[in-house]
């Protein structure tokens, strides 16, 4: 009962982590009631996902010094911040603003709470735990559409506001919901253990770059991630070409995609506490290969739908399996590996404008690229620690 105390208030962190998830939403609200061109609102995912290359290492550095409990704290308040920005107006440099602080205050709370919940679950089940936490990761983004394209709008209708841009009272709603987090986190104690014999430096960071398996792990991280905000910021544009579903219903794409993606995450958070982590990877990571490939050929609505969401089974355990697998093997320098890692979440910074310029030069383009990220993703599974 003690460590349930202890691990409900990290993992519900986790819930607040899946926020920055609505870029896609805002992607698709923009290019309802903008005149704004698709490859600019692609700098929406862009502002929201670069930080994870530029504060990633420093974050891991600073939770060393000053606690996990602490760095996660504050990041949950600068995400809050991010969140109630949008009262500024409904414009492509407001919403930038306000999703690059939800970048921000993401990048800082994954680098921290990753390792503060494997501190504190054992060690035999923490690639259970992680899964479980992409779990509720994954409620987060799946509701996330609803609540910006219906719940928002409700909201702002019962209020007496008629203005452009009401999906951003969802924003507001998500707002009071990581203050709360912030509360429930900094009325829990939670003992750290300090490293009195070694100091995390930008340097100690880097230097793992040079361990040839942290550095494909990191490389690994970097790759599903591009993937998986590639098919967030995307699939309703691909869905509208390739198959010709209407604007409106397209937006719900990502809905699928995110269910199914839950769906995933709970399956492997229960799988994982007395499975094989790197046989799971391997499974995964070659059932979305095939799935991808299939999609290419896909003519009908109903189909595609249904091969959204086998990708998103497929892709749903990746990165907590790579993370907790590298971790578990050097977990003396698991600060210095979360913030490298969490730095090669900047793939989603990266790979949804690639993947957008590949469809525009062929309509499979994206998935192709797709497909080669997750390539490398198997083959991952045949490296061995050094």
């Amino acid at each position: 009962m003690e460590r349930a105390k202890t691990i409900l208030p990290i993992l519900f962190s986790f819930f607040v982590v899946s926020f920055v998830d609505l870029v896609g939403t805002g992607v698709d609200e923009l290019k309802q009631s903008a005149n704004t061109p698709d490859y600019l609102l692609q700098l929406i995912p862009f502002v929201a996902f670069i930080w994870f290359f530029l504060i990633s290492v420093p974050a891991g550095i600073w939770q060393a010094r000053y606690g996990k409990k602490k760095v996660l704290n504050m990041a949950i308040l600068v995400t809050a911040f991010g969140l109630f920005v949008p009262v500024l107006g409904n414009s492509l440099p407001v919403i930038l603003g306000s999703f690059a602080l939800l970048g921000i205050g993401n990048t800082i709370m994954q680098v921290a709470a990753n390792p503060l919940l494997m501190s504190v679950v054992p060690a035999e089940r923490a690639s259970g735990y992680l899964s479980l936490s992409q779990f509720i990761k994954s409620v987060g983004s799946m509701i996330g559409p609803y609540v910006a394209a219906v719940v928002g709008p409700f909201v702002a209708s019962a209020i007496g506001f008629d203005g452009a841009g009401s999906w951003r009272f969802g924003l507001y709603l998500f707002g009071i919901v990581a203050l709360l987090a912030w509360l429930w986190l900094r009325m829990t104690p939670i003992e750290e253990q300090k490293k009195e014999d070694s100091q995390v430096t930008f340097t100690s960071c880097l230097a793992l770059l040079g361990n040839r398996y942290i550095a494909l792990m990191v490389l690994g991280i970097f790759a599903i991630v591009g993937v998986d905000v590639a098919i967030n910021s995307n699939i309703g544009t691909f869905l509208q070409l390739k198959i010709g579903v209407d604007g409106e219903t397209a937006k719900y794409g990502k809905t699928v995609y995110f269910f199914a993606k839950m769906i995933g995450t709970l399956l492997g958070g229960i799988l994982l506490m007395r499975g094989e982590p790197k046989t799971f990877l391997k499974y995964s990571a070659l059932f979305a290969m095939v799935v991808v490939m299939v999609l290419t050929f896909a003519d009908n609505s109903i189909v595609a739908w249904l091969l959204v969401g086998l990708i998103s089974l497929g892709v749903a355990n990746i990165f907590p399996l790579i993370y907790s697998i590298t971790v578990g093997h050097y977990p003396q320098r698991s600060d210095e590996i979360s913030g490298l890692m969490m730095m090669a979440i900047s793939g989603g910074a990266v790979f949804p404008l690639v993947v957008r310029l590949a469809m525009g030069i062929h309509l499979n383009g994206g998935l192709w690229i797709i497909f080669g990220l997750l390539a490398f993703v198997l083959f991952l599974t045949r490296v061995k620690p050094s």
